[in-house]
Formats: C-alpha cells, structure tokens, sequence
C-alpha cells in the first residue's frame, strides 16, 4: 500500500460493562483500521460501518461459530468485530478490485487475523453467479454497510442476497446504510425479490457503554436493516 495517498490509522474501540454471561466484568475491543483518505469508496470507513459494528458488539454472544459473509466489505470494520466475537467469517469485495480486497487483507494483518486461517477473503460482484457465490458454503449471516450507496447497485446486491438467503434457509442479511435521497427506495425490489424488511431502533445502541449514538453518526441519517425470505 506504499503507492498512492499516505495510510491514516483509526482506531475503534467497543466496550461493555457486562460480560457474556451477564456478570458485571468490563470487556473492550479495539480495531485498528486503515484507510486511504484520498482514494475510492472502498479505502475509508463511513459512518454506518461503526454503527453495524456497534450492533454486532452488543450481540457478540450470537455470534459465536456463526458463519457469516460480509459483502463490500471495503476496510471491513464490523466483520473484524465479527470474527473477533468468535464467528467464522468470511469478507468479500468485487472481484474486479484487486486493491480493494487488498486494502482488506490489510485491515485483517493490522488486526491480527491471518487470512485463511482466522478469516477468509474472496472477490464477490454483485449480481454476478460466480463460482465464488456457490463456493461460499453454508451462512448463518450476511453482513453489508453502506452498500446502498447508489440506486445504479440496489438491484444488483438484492439479486444476490436473495440467491444467497433462498440457498441458506433461515440466514438473513444485517445491514446499515446512509440516507442520502428520500427518493431513493428498495422497497420494489425487495418485493420483487420475495424478500421481507424489518429496521431496527438503533436511538440506544452502545448507551449501557456510554455511547452517544448521535456523536457516532452525526448530522447523517443511518438505518439498520434486516432482511430475510419471504416465508
């Protein structure tokens, strides 16, 4: 990563007062990220990554040996989180950007995580069935933030979590996303898709830790949503 905008650190912490049994016993994590300021989409950590983290945090105890796919993962903040919970995950990126999936395995060294030993990494295109879809195996969970970041790839991505849900039955894909346009909508295509919506309140997401979710997001409007099959 020595060519191109100079590397920036940034460092995440989640803490609980609670541990996972309930008993009142301090747990932290820290994540280190890297990001790229100055380069494309992929190389910076924007505001609903840490809020899907958060969420992934205060859930850490579910997520144990769950095996679970984040897509677009970019600088792969909450599947870091993930897999420091304890689930078996695997990041994914299109696999037409090398040096986006390369800026991931990045972010998994400056953590810790040996790829293909502590985590996986793979190239995904959404929309695309490629091998890599069919070869993804079984998925408690799918993971995504941001990826709603423009109507041109709604489509595209829901294609692909609906093949994924409909083929992991009982799976469902967590995700956060922006509001940028109130003209901007998926609810037509969930419904093509055969696929049901349900948005989390995140107004008291990481309060037992002292977290003001309004300092995480500031002036942006970010949704958590969970998306499943239609039964």
């Amino acid at each position: 990563m020595s060519d191109g905008p100079p590397e920036q650190l940034k460092r995440f912490v989640f803490s609980s007062k609670y541990n996972l049994r309930g008993e009142p016993e301090e747990e932290k994590l820290e994540v280190i990220i890297p990001e790229l300021l100055q380069a494309s989409y992929s190389f910076y950590t924007w505001p609903s990554a840490p809020v899907l983290a958060w969420f992934l945090w205060e859930n850490r105890k579910e997520l144990v040996g769950k095996r679970i796919l984040e897509i677009g993962s970019g600088t792969a903040l909450p599947g870091i989180v993930a897999a420091k919970c304890g689930a078996k995950v695997i990041l994914s990126d299109s696999a037409t950007l090398p040096k986006s999936l390369a800026h991931t395995r990045r972010s998994c060294q400056l953590n810790n995580l040996v790829v293909n030993k502590h985590i996986q990494i793979i190239g995904l295109t959404w929309g695309l069935f490629l091998n890599n879809l069919d070869s993804v195996g079984q998925l408690d969970l799918i993971l995504g933030s941001d990826c709603f970041y423009e109507p041109a790839v709604f489509e595209d991505i829901l294609v692909s979590i609906s093949y994924l849900l409909e083929i992991n039955q009982g799976a469902k894909f967590l995700c956060t996303y922006q509001e940028r346009s109130s003209d901007w909508s998926i609810e037509h295509l969930l419904a093509k898709w055969n696929l049901h919506c349900q948005v989390h309140n995140i107004n008291n997401l990481g309060a037992t830790a002292g977290l003001d979710i309004h300092e995480l997001v500031g002036d942006h409007s970010i949704h958590l949503l969970e998306i499943s099959r239609q039964i």
